[in-house]
């Protein structure tokens, strides 16, 4: 048989290692060979490509040091970096918060664990995933992993020498030019020769190929040049209406901190490609990061309409029925997904938690033991501290107390698990020790007001006052609705006034 179409064949069985080697062969015999060098290239971009519409994880060094100036006291409900207080969505008392202020996702995607905090102490506390405590560095680190680890199906050297290439005269070959790009852009993550070969092949086609702007706004948004990607992205547009064009701009707008902007994007792309999933997965998200949660279930809905076994969509729309008192609802959108093969330790641990408070208790505890089966290091402190709710349920304080200590020895910065420890500390009298389980909760999740609350419930109870009075202060900065607490600080300003 012949080795190229036998190569491409393994190219087109996506068999990317054997398709390399046998690029290699023949290119070892006639090192010249233009078809066998693109397809080696074409295979090698494949092995680590990652498709750039939906790689969005913000790291300390974008957050931190980002020069775009935005308005600082943004109009309620227009900036992703304070969400308004939500329309439809159930109270924070009811449905946890993230460190950014906006309800936590019923879908785990990039963006929606690492939070947006506002200080440096802050940004090295959010942690990466909800296992570990480590902060997102700095997105351009995890591009660069990929590019190393990709050196190894080239043990000899790089494949290309980058430093020796004349772009001039590869960007008049367009043949040529769009899979060279490729390969630099996300096989060795360089994106300045990657911008600079995009440049020189926009002008080789006389700034006419759509395609070559979309690369000049891909790269310019990882340079963090948000205003000249859009400038190119716009220009794309106007050539060539493509989804994925839409996708990238509503992107830039979302760094940008323009989140209606990019709603608007998406509108636009709907009046030409009505129906189109991941635009209105796009919408919703943008809702859900405003907290507008009737909108965002709205256009989950619509998902759903167009896509029935769209996952993301089942799992929000189950997740909002599961914290707006529905969770007999919720059930049916989690059996679906299992139905659907999705067959995971979340999925179960949700499946556990709705039919505990539907009452279905026979099959609560047959959901977590599943749960508990398939869960891994990373998740396993949630699955014990949602089966410690249970306990709690059903009045065990025993078995609640030996769960919560089961999730801090899985993830020792668990916080919810350190607030119901000192919660079951407290009901038991031994004040010092919920003290600490306070302290150590809300050192760990300054956004959450939980702890801040009951420390503030602790110290009115042992006659600290000027404690009682920060904490309190602090529960409603986290959580200003919170009627506890309002009635708390009344209670200690009334107190402090009779001084």
């Amino acid at each position: 048989m012949d080795p190229m179409f036998l190569a491409y064949s393994f190219f087109r069985r996506r068999k990317f290692e054997q398709c390399v080697d046998l690029c290699s062969q023949l290119l070892e015999k006639n090192p010249y060979d233009q078809a066998a060098w693109t397809l080696k290239t074409r295979a090698l971009t494949e092995q680590v490509y990652v498709d750039e519409v939906d790689v969005d994880e913000e790291g300390i060094a974008e957050l931190l040091m980002d020069d775009n100036a935005i308005a600082t006291v943004a109009r309620p409900g227009t900036s992703l970096k304070k969400p308004g207080t939500g329309v439809g969505a159930p109270s924070q008392g009811m449905r946890p918060m993230s460190q950014s202020g906006r309800p936590l996702s019923g879908f785990v995607r990039p963006g929606t664990q690492s939070g947006r905090p506002g200080t440096m102490e802050q940004a090295i506390r959010t942690p990466r995933t909800a296992h570990t405590a480590r902060p997102v560095t700095s997105a351009s680190g995890r591009y660069v992993r990929l590019g190393t680890a990709s050196m190894l199906s080239t043990p000899d050297g790089p494949f290309i020498n980058l430093a020796r290439l004349n772009f001039g005269k590869y960007a008049q070959r367009q043949n040529l030019a769009k899979a060279l790009f490729e390969y630099i852009f996300h096989h060795e993550n360089d994106v300045r020769n990657g911008l600079e070969l995009a440049s020189l092949a926009t002008e080789a086609c006389q700034f006419k190929d759509w395609w070559w702007k979309v690369q000049l706004g891909k790269c310019y948004y990882r340079l963090g040049l948000y205003r000249e990607a859009e400038r190119q992205l716009k220009s794309a547009l106007k050539q060539q209406e493509m989804v994925d064009i839409y996708l990238y701009l509503s992107k830039v707008y979302v760094r940008l901190d323009q989140p209606l902007t990019s709603v608007e994007i998406f509108k636009q792309g709907l009046e030409k490609f009505p129906g189109e999933v991941s635009l209105l997965t796009g919408i919703s998200r943008i809702h859900e990061g405003l907290n507008d949660m009737t909108s965002a279930v709205k256009f989950y809905k619509d998902v759903l309409h167009h896509d029935n076994m769209h996952v993301e969509a089942i799992a929000c729309i189950g997740t909002h029925h599961f914290y707006t008192d529905q969770p007999e609802v919720a059930l049916k959108f989690y059996r679906r997904l299992l139905q659907m093969g999705v067959y995971n330790t979340e999925l179960f641990n949700n499946l556990g938690l709705c039919c505990f408070y539907a009452q279905q208790y026979d099959m609560t505890l047959t959901c977590f033991e599943r749960a508990l089966g398939l869960s891994t290091d990373a998740n396993v402190a949630d699955v014990w501290y949602n089966v410690g709710h249970v306990a709690l349920g059903i009045g065990d304080t025993n078995l609640a107390y030996q769960c919560f200590r089961l999730a801090l020895s899985y993830n020792n910065d668990h916080c919810e698990a350190y607030n119901n420890l000192g919660i079951l500390e407290l009901r038991k009298g031994h004040m010092e020790q919920a003290r600490a389980f306070f302290q150590a909760a809300f050192t760990l999740a300054p956004h959450m007001f939980e702890p801040h609350y009951n420390f503030g419930v602790l110290s009115d109870r042992v006659g600290d006052l000027q404690s009682s009075y920060s904490a309190i202060q602090k529960s409603f900065e986290a959580f200003p609705d919170h009627s506890d607490s309002k009635d708390l600080l009344k209670q200690l300003r009334e107190h402090f006034s009779l001084l």
